[in-house]
């Protein structure tokens, strides 16, 4: 892989959001139970993040860094507004079942954390794509928990009946997916650790952060 797509696939493969960072972990703990809520999540968070990263993106550079994270707070809680008006229309009983998990995603660390450290110090051209594989970290792990939980939690698949022989219950709920987001921040971590020695690459585990 060359450098150019090493560095593009980094948010999604090498430094991911969730299982790398440990970042914007509590929806997927907490609300990533069905693929519904899983994908009313992704809406948001993608939609949030991506609008208010490059809308920040314009602000100012000399300002004060305390000042700038004010302003990328304000700036996405501007975005959030018509985001959660049309999450109303296609996903009414998730926003509502959600609760405080979904308004907590206009304040994600991909937001007022990493793009200040990482995101404005590239080129906007360098920066919109990487910014759409950070997402895609973050959606792909959301996709992946949901899908077992509700499998093996109520037997279902988007909420149709499947024939599931054995259900864990406990799955379903928060320490089941603190479990589960345990078990496979540590297969990434393994597989990547393997990957990195054979190909002879060094680096951390990312930064330690969360929401």
């Amino acid at each position: 892989m060359n450098n150019k797509k090493a560095v593009l696939l980094k948010g999604l493969l090498g430094d991911n959001t969730v299982l790398s960072s440990l970042m914007v972990i509590s929806p997927v703990i907490v609300c990533g139970n069905t693929l519904e809520n899983a994908i009313a999540l992704i809406y948001a968070f993608s939609a949030i993040t991506f609008f208010s990263v490059i809308i920040g993106s314009f602000v100012p550079k000399r300002l004060p860094y305390a000042a700038k994270i004010i302003i990328y707070a304000i700036i996405s809680s501007i975005v959030y507004i018509p985001v959660k008006t049309v999450a109303r229309e296609f996903f009414p009983d998730v926003v509502t079942h959600v609760g405080i998990y979904f308004p907590l995603l206009a304040v994600n660390s991909l937001i007022v954390v990493q793009s200040e450290t990482k995101f404005y110090r590239m080129s906007r051209a360098s920066m919109i794509p990487s910014l759409v594989f950070y997402i895609l970290g973050f959606d792909v792990v959301m996709i992946v928990t949901s899908f077992i939980r509700e499998l093996l939690t109520y037997g279902t698949i988007n909420g149709k009946l499947v024939d599931a022989d054995t259900l864990i219950s406990g799955l379903g709920l928060p320490f089941g997916g603190f479990i589960l987001l345990g078990l496979m921040c540590g297969i990434y971590r393994k597989v990547r650790s393997v990957i990195r020695r054979d190909s002879g690459e060094t680096g951390g585990d990312g930064n330690v952060s969360g929401n």
